[in-house]
């Protein structure tokens, strides 16, 4: 007999969770600021009940670019009190906007105390359009944390049939539903019709195995990022220092360095006890300390775009300033 595994469904707004004019409002959805809560979405869906019992767990419905650290800590601690609460919990599904989906994603990759899988969901047309993904993505998304194959891999990343690793998942496209991409090394995995399988694993260090615990923290460390383009005179990474940024992050030219009106102040937050770390604007790819670099005193993000690379930066200040230990950090996770 089979027996439905448990899954709770955290929502926090999104396409996935909106509703537009119409069948073919596709796009200018927002402007009806209409999102449905975890419960009415699945009730919309009522077809995932077939493959697991699904427990919605009430939160905010807001637009992803507005979610931040007070939204990732909360999330954290209901993950927490969610495995407390059902001893038989098999995963945890959060409905997410696909704006910033990377960013929660690989946050909470980094900060999560749990040991059940994760996924974090959205879609590229709301819940109401004609040939929506919000459906498909949410019922796969829900198979794929009950699966016993998604445990240890950190949190995921659901949507057009595709299993991501938070750390290397990208959006790439503004309207393409195969938006998604992890660029340097392909997808962990597919959610096909018969069954979830996995091809490889992640092996940089995941949650709830880290050195992070932001259970107990008010705010992060301010980190910025100074973008990368051509006769760029440093105005930002000096308004940056200004508002008392403890690290920076240099989104800089391919392979890897920043234009010579920003490098020079970015010297100067060096000298001043600010973080600079050098990442790339190409979006895949590693950096490397070349001898500018090293003399400048400037650490280098791997192969971490600039939006992540931010993230663990600031997680990174939560345990330390030295620049050795941020360079493991950056080395393990």
């Amino acid at each position: 007999m089979f027996v439905k595994p448990k899954v709770a469904v955290i929502g926090t707004g999104g396409t996935i969770c909106s509703i537009g004019t119409g069948p073919f409002d596709i796009l200018d959805y927002g402007a009806n600021e209409k999102m449905l809560h975890a419960d009415a979405l699945v009730a919309l869906f009522p077809e995932v009940q077939e493959i697991a019992e699904v427990i919605p767990v009430p939160f905010k419905a807001v637009p992803s670019p507005d979610i931040f650290f007070p939204e990732w800590k909360e999330l954290v601690l209901i993950c927490d009190r969610l495995v407390a609460e059902y001893k038989d919990l098999a995963g945890i599904v959060i409905l997410h906007g696909t704006a910033s989906l990377e960013e929660t994603a690989y946050f909470l990759s980094l900060t999560v105390k749990v040991d059940i899988p994760v996924v974090v969901v959205g879609s590229q047309r709301p819940a109401s359009a004609l040939s929506s993904d919000a459906g498909m993505n949410l019922a796969n998304a829900i198979r794929t944390a009950a699966s016993p194959e998604a445990y240890g891999m950190g949190v995921l990343a659901l949507l057009n049939d595709e299993i991501h690793a938070a750390r290397e998942v990208t959006k790439t496209s503004t309207f393409r539903l195969q938006t998604f991409r992890s660029p340097d090394f392909g997808v962990l995995g597919h959610a096909d019709g018969d069954k979830i399988v996995f091809y490889r694993k992640p092996i940089r260090k995941v949650g709830p195995e880290t050195e992070f615990d932001i259970r107990t923290l008010e705010a992060l460390p301010r980190v910025d990022i100074v973008y990368a383009y051509t006769g760029a005179d440093g105005t930002a990474p000096r308004a940056f220092m200004a508002a008392g940024a403890k690290g920076l992050i240099s989104a800089g030219f391919a392979p890897g360095f920043a234009g010579k009106g920003d490098f020079e102040v970015l010297k100067k937050a060096v000298q001043a006890g600010i973080v600079v770390m050098q990442s790339t604007r190409a979006g895949s790819g590693r950096t490397f300390k070349g001898k500018r670099l090293r003399e400048a005193g400037f650490l280098i993000a791997d192969n971490l775009n600039p939006q992540k690379a931010r993230l663990l930066l600031a997680l990174a200040l939560t345990v330390t300033t030295k620049p050795e230990e941020i360079e493991r950090i950056f080395l393990t996770y």
